[in-house]
């Protein structure tokens, strides 16, 4: 069997058992396919140091161009049909799982040869340091590997937007470019192969790379066609996604909510308000604000009591949360008045979210109470109707007055989207 033929059988062979996995990961959950996945990082590492075979362009090996770049591949893959909170499992997995076997072979290096060595099986204590420091590199850059990939993916969005395997194709050829020239200078110090092997494998990459975006593109068109794809985001808010960076402000978040309804405080608006205009306003985004307020909340108190005042609050926030996105947010920002904030949202887009909350909690309210709450809302978007945070609530603020001023239980924002409710 000649090496190229070698090579492509392998690559089907990986790539259509890892795509059945994945395929079948509905069934079977992701557990099989982040196992297999997981476990080959060894064998690769092993054949891209000892195992190579001759090509007319240079000396090739498989663990490098066929299952590391394989690899990366299937990652993509991943994150195309899911999300970058789903697929940063296995890459931290794998970051973990590989250092974790490095951390336990250290060890038994460190206590030296079995007391009791077995006839003709002698332990390659060389070999054992050779690839706990291959193994260390590798890991380390399949982990910056792997999230250059799926930001890079995600830049190349807006050039190559109607063609998923030629974006697929450049993502790849540009992160296997960068793994090997850097894999190679690992190699070259712990092994110290041919340096033919630095443009034959990257020959051998880039091939790899046109091999396996077909593939991505030949499973989604024939197996996932139909599947809804990742929406586009900002690279930014992938990164932060990535690197549990959304984590951190979500605890930070739950430490700064309202006792009584969960909703997020006005402290926590006052120093998270801000840094989203600037996030958004530095990538050229919109950023919608909506100032809502319980209609006649006090004559609520005074005629059924707190209790059911605080119910209202309650379930106010609760139905907010149903119709607004998961990254959106949602503040109490004092008494019977909530603010809720939306991140590259358009002014059109948001006056309609808000007349839908506005529905929706008329007709939860009235069913659930009998005093029949509705809500008014003023909605004012960022950099059209004001440049601060302050300015944008004090806009939202006198759109929601014109509201209560034209009747309540309606939303305005720089025009009227909705009549009061006609039950």
């Amino acid at each position: 069997m000649s090496g190229t033929v070698l090579l492509l059988s392998q690559a089907l062979l990986y790539f259509a058992t890892m795509a059945t996995l994945f395929r079948m990961r509905d069934r079977l959950g992701l557990g099989p396919f982040l196992c297999v996945l997981g476990v080959m990082h060894f064998l690769e590492t092993y054949l891209a140091a000892v195992f190579f075979i001759e090509l007319p362009f240079g000396l090739i090996s498989p663990g490098s161009t066929v299952l590391f770049a394989g690899k990366l591949a299937i990652i993509l893959l991943f994150y195309i049909r899911e999300d970058a909170e789903t697929v940063r499992q296995p890459i931290y997995g794998l970051l973990i799982g590989n250092f974790l076997m490095v951390a336990l072979v250290t060890t038994l290096r460190i206590a030296g040869p079995p007391p009791v060595p077995l006839p003709g099986y002698n332990p390659d204590l060389v070999l054992i340091d050779q690839m706990g420091a291959l193994m260390i590199w590798g890991t380390t850059l399949l982990f910056i590997d792997a999230i250059a990939l799926i930001l890079l993916y995600e830049k190349l969005r807006s050039f190559l937007r109607r063609s998923i395997v030629l974006r697929a194709c450049v993502t790849l050829a540009v992160i296997l470019t960068f793994d090997q020239i850097f894999f190679f200078i690992g190699l070259r110090v712990v092994t110290a192969p041919p340096f033919d092997a630095l443009p034959g494998g990257w020959i051998a990459k880039i091939g790899a790379a046109v091999v396996y975006s077909a593939l991505i593109g030949l499973y989604l068109a024939f197996f996932e066609k139909n599947a809804p794809c990742v929406a586009p985001q900002a690279v930014s808010d992938i990164f932060n996604k990535l690197t549990y960076r959304q984590k951190y402000e979500e605890l930070l978040g739950r430490t700064s909510r309202d006792a009584l309804t969960g909703a997020l405080t006005r402290e926590r608006f006052e120093t998270l308000g801000p840094a989203i205009l600037r996030h958004n306003g530095a990538a050229g985004r919109p950023v919608s604000l909506a100032v809502l307020d319980v209609d006649h909340f006090k004559s609520i108190n005074d005629r059924y009591g707190h209790v059911t005042g605080d119910e209202v609050l309650q379930r106010v926030v609760e139905c907010v949360r149903s119709e607004i996105r998961a990254e959106d947010f949602v503040f109490r920002y004092g008494g019977e008045e909530f603010v809720i904030l939306w991140e590259n949202m358009t002014h059109a887009a948001a006056l309609t979210s808000a007349e839908r909350m506005r529905q929706s909690l008329h007709r939860i309210l009235a069913r659930e109470f009998e005093a029949a709450p509705t809500v008014s809302i003023g909605v004012a978007t960022f950099p059209d109707d004001a440049a601060t945070i302050r300015e944008l609530v004090a806009h939202a603020d006198g759109h929601l007055y014109e509201a209560k001023r034209q009747g309540r239980d309606r939303v305005i924002g720089n025009h009227a989207v909705s009549a009061e409710y006609d039950a």
